[in-house]
């Protein structure tokens, strides 16, 4: 009887140890399923806000194109010749005339010495001292809209440029104009193309995110099936999950470009219109609603995928 006393305390003992380790055991199983769990929400996120981010770039592409090509071409310059005698005064009326009309965007009059000035800079020597006299004329940079800048309207207002009474001679790169005329049609074509691809390749990827995403908790919705929820019941919590996985990655997306705005503003401005608010709206708007739409349909047809599958069929 005294044994059986002596004996009870350390069999209790045993108890509480086991008892212990079973809830320690437990605790580290939650805490390794909370990491595992995070771990794969915080990838999907990443995931889908990289590809957003993708998404986001193209659509800055994509609204800022006319801007990028009028500013390929609003930089052929026009050089108006200037006569030899022409007065200071005949220049500026020139000059405000011209400025007035819709077809031209800036001019720059530049003086014989400045145009020697920027000429040696170019060659590396002075060529007025090898020559005794400066054999250069004065004359008027004029750059036009973009919308001016081919050959048919070029070689219109050549002629209206030569009917000024201080204009000598008029003077364009041609081929150079024709060239990028030619360059901007078939860069809009390639442009259509990548922009096509890109965002069959985007679809792609978010849709391939979602897929292993559901993929890893095929078993939890057989087992819903198994106990008589429906189908829609069984989606619901996925799709927002997924939502609110493209909201996450959205957001992500739409503070990365915020960034790249603030850090290049005066090295863009010229490229993309940073008062254009309107335009940026959009673009954000079409992150959101992209990100919103393309999970939320990938979760609808990867769910319903295991939906139709047989238990069986969810080992392979």
């Amino acid at each position: 009887m005294s044994d059986d006393r002596k004996k009870a305390p350390v069999f209790s003992v045993g108890i509480i140890f086991g008892k212990f380790q079973t809830l320690s055991s437990m605790a580290k199983d939650k805490l390794k399923l909370r990491k595992t769990l995070f771990s794969s929400y915080f990838s999907t996120t990443l995931s889908i806000s990289l590809v957003l981010f993708l998404f986001g770039l193209l659509g800055l592409l994509l609204i800022n194109t006319k801007r990028l090509t009028d500013y390929v071409m609003e930089n052929v310059g026009v050089t108006l010749i200037l006569k030899e005698n022409t007065r200071e005064v005949d220049i500026l009326k020139l000059q405000k005339n011209l400025e007035t009309t819709p077809y031209i965007k800036s001019t720059r009059f530049v003086d014989k010495q400045t145009a020697a000035d920027e000429l040696k800079k170019e060659l590396g020597e002075d060529f007025v001292d090898f020559l005794g006299y400066n054999p250069l004329l004065s004359s008027m940079d004029v750059k036009v809209h973009a919308e001016y800048a081919n050959p048919d309207s070029l070689k219109l207002l050549e002629a209206t440029f030569l009917k000024f009474p201080e204009v000598q001679e008029v003077y364009y790169q041609r081929n150079l104009v024709k060239q990028l005329n030619s360059n901007v049609q078939r860069l809009s074509f390639i442009l259509l193309v990548l922009s096509v691809l890109m965002f069959t390749i985007f679809i792609a990827l978010i849709n391939n995110t979602i897929r292993i995403s559901i993929y890893s908790k095929r078993y939890l919705i057989n087992s819903m099936q198994l106990v008589g929820a429906t189908r829609s019941f069984i989606r619901f919590p996925f799709i927002v999950k997924s939502v609110l996985h493209g909201i996450y990655g959205a957001i992500i997306a739409c503070f990365i470009l915020l960034m790249i705005f603030v850090s290049y503003q005066s090295e863009l401005k010229d490229f993309i219109d940073f008062q254009d608010s309107a335009s940026l709206a959009l673009l954000i708007g079409g992150i959101f609603a992209f990100g919103i739409i393309m999970t939320a349909l990938s979760t609808y047809f990867a769910v319903n995928k295991f939906l139709r599958m047989k238990f069986d069929q969810l080992y392979y």
